[in-house]
C-alpha cells in the first residue's frame, strides 16, 4: 500500500550554521490511508513542531529539510505557501492543542466554521450555514443552530475542541492531524472526544495522527506508535 504521508528523516532547526539547534532531529513515520498513527513524547520532544513542519507552518527563523515529506502524489517540502493553502485544511486538517487561543475570539463560531466551506468548496450564504449546523451536528454539538451565533468565550472547552473539530472535518480530509486534542478537558471529556474521533473516522474513512504524551489515549485508539525523545 502507498503512504497516505511519508516522512523521512526531517529536521527542523533554528539559528545560524555555527550555532543551530536542531529541535526536531531526523523524525520517520508513515500514515497510511484509514490508519490510527500516534506521535507520542514528553513535553518538548517536538511533536508539535513535527506536525507544524508537514504543514509548513513552524516559526520565522526555522529551517525544514526532510529526505522525503509527501502526502499522496504531492511532494510539501516543493510547495509555496499558496499552494499549501490549498492542501491545509482541504487535504490534511489540523485540531490545534488549545481551542480557546486557536478560535478567533472576535468572530462567531458559524463564521469561523463557514470561512472553511467558502475557501475550499465554495458554499456562501444559507448553503454554507446549513452545512455548518450538520457539521457542528456531526460533532454532537448541543444546539447546534444556536452555537453558529455565539462566541468561543460563551463555550466550554469541551463545546470549544468540538467547534475546532468541526472546521477541521468542513472540507473533508483525507487527515487529521489531532494535537493534544483532550489535554485541557477533564476524564469525562477525554473519553468523548477521543470516541468523537474514532467515530469520525470510521464513518469519513479519514486517517488520523494522533500527537499525545498520555498513553493511556493512545493505547485506546492507535494502530502503530511512534516514540520521540529530544528531537
Amino acid at each position: 500500500m502507498n503512504a497516505l504521508l511519508e516522512v523521512e528523516d526531517l529536521r527542523v532547526s533554528f539559528g545560524s550554521a555555527e550555532q543551530e539547534r536542531r529541535a526536531v532531529d531526523g523524525v520517520s513515520l508513515r500514515v497510511d490511508a484509514g490508519q490510527t498513527v500516534a506521535l507520542v513524547g514528553e513535553s518538548g520532544s517536538g511533536k508539535s513542531l513535527t506536525s507544524l513542519a508537514v504543514l509548513q507552518l513552524t516559526p520565522p527563523g526555522s529551517r525544514v529539510t526532510a529526505r522525503t515529506l509527501r502526502f499522496g502524489d504531492v511532494d510539501l517540502a516543493g510547495r509555496g505557501d499558496a499552494q499549501m493553502q490549498d492542501i491545509r485544511g482541504r487535504r490534511i486538517a489540523m485540531v490545534f492543542q488549545n481551542p480557546m487561543s486557536s478560535l478567533n475570539p472576535v468572530l462567531s463560531i458559524g463564521h469561523q466554521v463557514t470561512e472553511v466551506l467558502r475557501r475550499h468548496l465554495g458554499l456562501r450564504g444559507r448553503e454554507a450555514r446549513a452545512r455548518a449546523v450538520e457539521l457542528l451536528a456531526l460533532v454532537e454539538m448541543p444546539d447546534p443552530s444556536r452555537r453558529l451565533r455565539q462566541y468561543p468565550h460563551q463555550l466550554s472547552g469541551g463545546m470549544q475542541q468540538r467547534a475546532m473539530i468541526a472546521m477541521a472535518l468542513a472540507a473533508g480530509p483525507e487527515l487529521l492531524i489531532a494535537d493534544e486534542p483532550t489535554t485541557a478537558l477533564d476524564v469525562t471529556l477525554q473519553a468523548q472526544i477521543m470516541d468523537l474521533l474514532s467515530r469520525l473516522q470510521d464513518d469519513l474513512d479519514m486517517a488520523l495522527l494522533l500527537i499525545s504524551h498520555d498513553l493511556g489515549v493512545v493505547a485506546q485508539a492507535a494502530d502503530e506508535v511512534n516514540v520521540m525523545y529530544a528531537g
